[in-house]
C-alpha cells in the first residue's frame, strides 16, 4: 500500500436509477455528470456551462426557480460573439438570436427537469469571484474581457454559507425530499497563485462543512481528498498538471458509486456501462460474421435488461 486511504462510509442516502440528478458547478461536476449519463442515470449537466464560484451557482439556481427567460438586454457583444455573463462561452454565438435560442432552450428544459429532480450535485471550484466594475455584479464567466472591466475578490465563509442556505431553502420548499451532494473540485486554479488557491479551497471546505452540519439533507463527497491524498502523484493529472487525468476521474467515479449506490444499483450500473461501451463499439470491418454475432448478442442483452427493468426502455432507445 503506497498511498493514504481515504475512508468514505457508505451513505445512508442512496442514489437509485429512479432518481433524477442535476449537476452544477465546476468542470468536475461535468466529469461525474458524464459518468452518470453513461450509466443511464437521468442526469442534466451544467445548464449554464461551467460555473466556478458559489455565488454564480446560486444565481443559476435562482434563474431556474424564477422561471426566467433571457432577453437581448442580458447579452453583450465582444468581437464577433454575443455572450452572457451568466453562461460559459459554449452558449455564445455570432447573433443575439442564436445565443438566446441556445440559452433559453436549455434553460426551459432544465426548469422542467428540476421540477422532478431529487438529487442535486454541486461542485465548488473557487472562492474567488470577478465583479463587474460598473455595477458590482458577480459574473460566471469573464469571456476574456480586459481585467480592467472587473474587480476581483475572495468570498468569505459567511457569504458562501448565507447564500447557499437561502437557495437550499428555496429548493427544499419546492421538493422537501431533495438531497444535495457537495464536492470541492480537485482542479487547482493556478492562475490565482499557489497560496491563493489553497486559501480559496480551504474557504470552500469550511463553508461546506458548516452546511453539512446544519442540514441533514446536505452530504459531502471527498473528491478533493481522494485526489490530494490517495492520488498524490502527477501521473494522475492531465497534461496541464492541473486537471485530473482520465484514470483519476475513473477512480473517483468508482469511489462515488461505492458511496452512494446499493449493491443492486452497482450491479446494474456495471451492466449498463458495458452495454453502452458495446453499443458504441465500431470495428474496422463491420461486414464480418463475427461482428454480426456480436451485435446480435448486444441487442439480446439490451432486450433482457429492458424486460427486467422496464424503466430503461425509454433510456435505451
Amino acid at each position: 500500500m503506497f498511498s493514504t486511504q481515504v475512508n468514505i462510509p457508505h451513505s445512508l442516502f442512496e442514489i437509485t436509477f429512479s432518481d433524477r440528478i442535476l449537476t452544477l458547478g465546476s468542470c468536475f461536476s461535468e466529469n461525474i455528470g458524464n459518468k452518470l449519463q453513461d450509466a443511464y442515470f437521468p442526469t442534466f449537466i451544467n445548464p449554464f456551462g461551467v460555473m466556478y464560484n458559489p455565488m454564480s451557482v446560486c444565481q443559476g439556481i435562482r434563474y431556474l426557480l424564477g422561471e426566467k427567460e433571457f432577453t437581448a438586454d442580458d447579452l453583450f457583444q465582444s468581437g464577433s460573439l454575443w455572450n452572457s455573463f451568466a453562461h460559459s462561452s459554449a452558449y455564445s454565438a455570432t447573433s443575439p438570436d442564436e445565443t438566446l435560442q441556445k440559452i433559453n432552450s436549455r434553460l426551459l428544459a432544465t426548469q422542467y427537469f428540476l421540477k422532478e429532480t431529487n438529487v442535486m450535485m454541486i461542485t465548488l471550484g473557487t472562492a474567488w469571484v470577478f465583479e463587474l466594475a460598473d455595477n458590482g455584479k458577480i459574473v460566471s464567466n469573464c469571456h476574456k474581457l480586459p481585467a480592467s472591466r472587473f474587480n476581483r475578490r475572495r468570498l468569505s465563509v459567511d457569504e458562501i454559507v448565507g447564500e447557499i442556505t437561502d437557495v437550499l431553502g428555496l429548493l427544499h420548499r419546492q421538493n422537501p425530499q431533495m438531497q444535495f451532494i457537495f464536492t470541492v473540485s480537485p482542479i487547482r486554479h493556478w492562475k490565482d497563485g499557489a497560496h491563493e488557491n489553497t486559501v480559496s479551497k480551504s474557504t470552500l471546505h469550511l463553508a461546506v462543512d458548516i452546511l453539512e452540519k446544519q442540514f441533514d439533507y446536505v452530504h459531502y463527497f471527498p473528491a478533493f481528498e481522494l485526489m490530494m491524498d490517495e492520488m498524490r502523484d502527477y501521473r494522475f493529472y492531465a497534461a496541464d498538471m492541473l486537471h485530473p487525468s482520465e484514470v483519476a476521474v475513473d477512480y473517483i467515479w468508482q469511489r462515488f458509486a461505492e458511496t452512494y449506490f446499493s449493491s443492486q444499483t452497482q450491479k446494474l450500473r456495471k451492466e449498463l456501462e458495458q452495454l453502452r461501451s458495446d453499443l458504441n463499439h465500431r470495428p474496422m470491418h463491420t461486414e464480418t460474421e463475427e461482428y454480426r454475432l456480436f451485435r446480435l448478442n448486444v441487442e439480446k442483452r439490451k432486450t433482457r435488461l429492458i424486460q427486467n427493468y422496464p424503466f430503461l426502455k425509454e433510456r435505451l432507445q
